[in-house]
């Protein structure tokens, strides 16, 4: 019988690398001969979860050594005692500084047990009993320094056992980040106080002076690291001289005890007095504070010493805060102090720079500060000096979005984590991440910071890449954040006024130029009342759109405006949000509502548009092609004749508010404007038509006829306008195997249900399509066939109807029909030999008609864009004689284009170039008069306005200033169209 034995076993099973770590395990008593004793798996596996288990392992055998009689209880404890097991060989495998305490103070590791842990509310008490044991006079100098240092590794001791006990033993509640940093600032604070009671014993008695220890920086802000420079300002009383007498002793012996004390923030800084009284500081920050000094100040704090100096000194300090993004350039200063910063760090660091890097933290303390700073004067929930606390309220309160904010807060506390870890190891100051090549460090790190490998892939990898994640994040919204345009406008809105509903709110609005402030008032109340999200967001961005919208023509329209279009898109997730982020959309947005009773109507209807504002590329970059073939795929993909429509309706909505956005914005000109109007017309009657003849085929069985739509008038001219109709000519032509009768029978069927569908009415500027240039007019049928077609202008053609043949060209249905009717009547509008005297005659007689009988009773001739002298009649007519007398011999001037057509007759020497270019120059200027008119008044209108906030209105999108008069645009518009009606007299009638 063979006896059974434990199978032997490497330590290596366990993490450890070290040629002597079975050896070190012999002497603790968890190993043999055949690998692990019975009973010390636990311990052992806590050791293969460590950070690093060799440099835990080494630290225990060090303790071993020095605690001689004590080790089979630390043994036993490390067996029994899950807490105490987690902890110490976390905190071991983590710090090297911190075996080093262990090793020299053998006993303090029975401190980390659940039981023995001090609250970190005794820490003061700890530490000051420590330079004053057994309430005896405190101790001095050397004496002093040296209890002070014990007493406080041993609190930070277990900080960081607390800290990363977990990762041994995942049992243990893991303690929050702002838990850990809140007890290092606690235990940087208790110092602080241990220091001052040293300082003021070694000094001798201090009755004539007083002094307060103000905590700056992240004390300050209670979210201290474990190894950092502690930054603080003295405020002294009474005798300065003893008070910063106390104030050096007290930096010496905590420097030496604990950390530096740094007071290189006080006013002057380092050139500056240590010590200041309250009037001193008050002088200072009034006269010569720098735009930094009050961001400093955000995260002032009394720490120490005289409590109701302290006080007094932050009640002091805390306006000035809170005003100082009234001072001048402010936003800029602190943008510029922070590409300083980035400016100074080392090339070859600057990647692996966690605090100063590009992506680093102060990317994300520097964003937040800047946000409390200027909307913290108006919402004192901001005013944290904790940058956790103060992320929280920006994404609560909807000044961050809550997405950026969850991403930012997750992504500091993963930089300070490594941060943290990194400064445990030797417990020194640094904030660089390891080489790429470092690969033992980056593992080191990777398991002190919890992550663990994934998918094949190691720690050290998966730490890199989520060290390169969260910093290209952080600098994402951070650039996002800090150089937010919008910042700067709500900076320089005076703080008063941001608080909306108070009563000098009323009077700002006056003097900003809202006619009637009181109704103001009431839409600024009916958007910010409340405490949703919803009103937080519209309080931050009504102070800015307020004095946007006081700079445009229509101030309380444009106010009243922004209210619908909130209410309406109220629901809109992304709407609130896009304002607040995107500080050109707010801009121009204003500008558009103060001007424009169209575009808003428009706008609630097609939010996506507002979008675009923040990008003019995309804004007016658009292809009129590429809209029109988007638009009839989209309703070609509609089930039914009615889904079609509303979605080519919805389409030409969005379109029509696009072009509108652009033409207002300046970003579009005439052509441009013509062009996309006309060409997602004729997509709209394409899909209409498409859908009418699916209909009707699949109600008769079949398709009898092929169909084309015939644009005319300004559409076949590519030239519509905001509220023009669409002039249409319908021909047919038979299928095979169908009649004539039934062919008509069917396209007028789908003609006229194209005109119903597209007439019906709606909110939308109309879509009216218009028939009545066909031949006979109205009484003539809606429908006919080619064959009719050529037929009727063969034999009873007018003049007229060659005249309105000049603008013919095909737009929807069957593209062979449609070219083979464009190609038979070219010969009727560009007539071989031109037009005789007598039908010259003919058309100047229908033109002096026209003039007389078709301009409105009571309009002014001259400013009515479409019948006023020199307007858009005036030059189309004289381009049309032109035509019809010379494009037979002239193929320039076979065109639908008026400005091609134009251009056609100073080639050919028919009219002079500076002719030319002034009839051109009073067309575009007419053409625009005219859409502009219609955008600001929201209807179709052919008059210009020639007084009120429409003329202010018109002329601002013309380019004129707001201090000048808007009569200055009207004065131009007759200059303008005056000489162009001189050239059209004399061309018309008499060349």
């Amino acid at each position: 019988m063979v006896d059974s034995v434990r199978p032997t076993a490497s330590a290596a099973r366990f993490g450890f690398t070290d040629d002597r770590a079975e050896s070190y395990l012999r002497a603790a008593g968890w190993w043999d001969d055949a690998g692990p004793v019975r009973g010390s798996d636990h311990v052992l596996t806590a050791f293969s979860r460590a950070a690093d288990p060799d440099l835990a392992l080494r630290a225990l055998d060090r303790l071993r050594e020095t605690a001689h009689a004590d080790w089979p209880e630390l043994a036993e404890a490390l067996r029994t005692d899950a807490t105490l097991r987690g902890r110490l060989i976390a905190v071991l495998g983590v710090s090297s500084a911190i075996a080093d305490f262990l090793a020299g103070a053998p006993g303090e590791w029975r401190r980390l047990s659940n039981a023995t842990c001090t609250p970190v509310a005794d820490y003061t008490q700890v530490l000051c009993e420590a330079v004053r044991p057994d309430d005896a006079e405190p101790l001095t100098a050397a004496p002093a320094e040296q209890a002070l240092r014990k007493a406080y590794r041993g609190l930070l001791m277990e900080i960081a056992a607390i800290d990363v006990g977990h990762l041994v033993e995942p049992e243990l509640d893991p303690p929050s980040f702002a838990e850990t940093t809140g007890a290092l600032t606690e235990l940087a604070d208790a110092a602080l106080r241990a220091g001052l009671t040293v300082a003021e014993h070694e000094i001798g008695p201090a009755d004539t002076a007083w002094l307060a220890v103000i905590a700056m920086g992240k004390c300050g802000g209670r979210e201290l690291n474990y190894v950092s420079d502690v930054d603080v300002i003295f405020v002294g009383d009474g005798d300065l001289q003893v008070a910063t007498r106390v104030a050096t002793t007290m930096m010496r012996v905590v420097g030496k005890a604990c950390f530096e004390v740094d007071a290189a923030l006080r006013p002057e800084g380092k050139a500056g007095a240590l010590v200041r009284t309250l009037d001193g500081h008050a002088a200072y920050y009034k006269k010569w504070a720098r735009t930094w000094e009050f961001q400093a100040l955000l995260k002032a704090r009394p720490a120490a010493g005289d409590a109701e100096l302290g006080q007094r000194y932050a009640q002091l300090v805390r306006p000035m805060v809170w005003s100082a993004a009234e001072r001048e350039n402010f936003v800029a200063d602190v943008q510029q102090m922070r590409r300083r910063v980035e400016r100074h760090i080392p090339t070859d660091i600057a990647d692996r720079e966690l605090k100063l890097g590009r992506g680093g933290l102060r990317d994300v303390e520097f964003a937040v500060q800047l946000l409390q700073l200027v909307h913290g004067r108006a919402d004192p929930e901001l005013r944290s000096a904790s940058t956790m606390e103060a992320l929280d309220e920006l994404g609560a309160r909807g000044y961050v979005g809550r997405a950026d904010a969850a991403e930012l807060r997750l992504s500091y506390e993963f930089l300070r984590t490594l941060e943290h870890r990194l400064q445990l190891r030797a417990l020194r100051r640094t904030h660089l991440f390891p080489e790429s090549g470092d690969t033992a460090q980056l593992r080191w790190l990777a398991r002190a910071s919890g992550v663990a490998p994934l998918r094949g892939r190691s720690e050290s990898d998966i730490l890199v890449a989520e060290f390169r994640r969260h910093v290209q994040r952080i600098r994402r919204l951070h650039e996002k954040l800090f150089y937010r345009p919008l910042l700067d406008a709500v900076a320089r809105v005076p703080t008063a006024a941001l608080r909306l509903t108070t009563t000098q709110a009323k009077s700002r609005l006056a003097a900003l130029g809202y006619a009637a402030p009181d109704g103001a008032l009431r839409h600024i109340e009916a958007l910010t009342s409340g405490v949703s999200r919803r009103a937080a967001i519209q309080q931050t961005l009504l102070p800015v759109l307020l004095d946007l919208i006081a700079d445009t023509p229509d101030p309380d329209g444009g106010l009243l405006a922004y209210r619908k279009v909130s209410e309406a898109l109220a629901e809109t997730p992304w709407y609130l949000r896009v304002l607040r982020d995107e500080a050109a959309v707010v801009e121009r947005l204003a500008t558009l509502l103060g001007t424009s009773r169209l575009v808003p109507d428009l706008l609630a209807r097609a939010p996506e548009v507002l979008q675009l504002l923040g990008e003019p590329e995309r804004l007016a970059g658009r292809s009129p092609d590429e809209v029109a073939k988007s638009l009839r795929a989209a309703a070609r993909r509609q089930p039914g004749l009615k889904a079609a429509v509303a979605t080519a309706r919805s389409l030409r909505r969005h379109e029509l508010l696009r072009v509108a956005c652009a033409d207002l914005l300046g970003l579009l000109d005439v052509p441009a404007v013509c062009a996309a109007l006309s060409s997602v017309w004729g997509a709209v009657l394409q899909s209409a038509l498409a859908a009418a003849i699916r209909r009707r085929a699949a109600e008769v069985g079949g398709e009898p006829a092929k169909l084309a739509v015939i644009g005319m008038g300004r559409l076949g001219g590519q030239e519509l306008g905001y509220g023009s109709d669409a002039d249409v000519l319908f021909v047919c032509e038979r299928n095979d195997g169908a009649s004539d009768a039934e062919a008509l029978k069917f396209a007028t069927s789908v003609a006229e249900t194209v005109r119903q569908v597209l007439g019906a009415p709606t909110q939308d500027p109309p879509l009216e399509v218009d028939a009545n240039l066909r031949p006979e007019g109205r009484t003539g049928p809606l429908v006919r066939t080619l064959d009719s077609y050529r037929a009727y202008y063969a034999r009873w053609g007018e003049v007229w109807e060659a005249q309105a043949l000049l603008r013919a060209c095909f737009v929807a249905g069957d593209c062979d029909l449609g070219d083979r009717f464009i190609t038979d009547i070219d010969p009727v509008r560009y007539p071989e030999g031109g037009l005789d005297a007598g039908r010259v005659r003919e058309v100047r007689r229908i033109k002096a008609r026209v003039d007389t009988e078709r301009l409105p009773r009571g309009a002014d001739p001259t400013t009515h864009t479409k019948l006023g002298r020199g307007g858009l009649a005036d030059v189309e007519w004289t381009v049309q004689l032109m035509q019809l007398r010379h494009a037979h011999e002239v193929p320039g001037l076979r065109t639908t284009s008026t400005p091609e057509a134009l251009q056609a007759l100073a080639k050919a020497g028919l009219a002079s170039s500076d002719d030319v270019a002034s009839l051109l120059e009073a067309w575009q200027l007419a053409t625009r008069a005219r859409n502009v008119a219609m955008l600001v008044r929201g209807k179709a209108v052919d008059q210009l306005p020639t007084s009120g906030r429409e003329l202010a209105a018109v002329a601002r999108v013309f380019g004129y200033p707001a201090n000048e008069d808007p009569g200055e645009f009207l004065d131009f518009y007759r200059r303008t169209t005056r000489r162009a009606h001189a050239i059209v007299e004399r061309l018309f009638y008499e060349s």
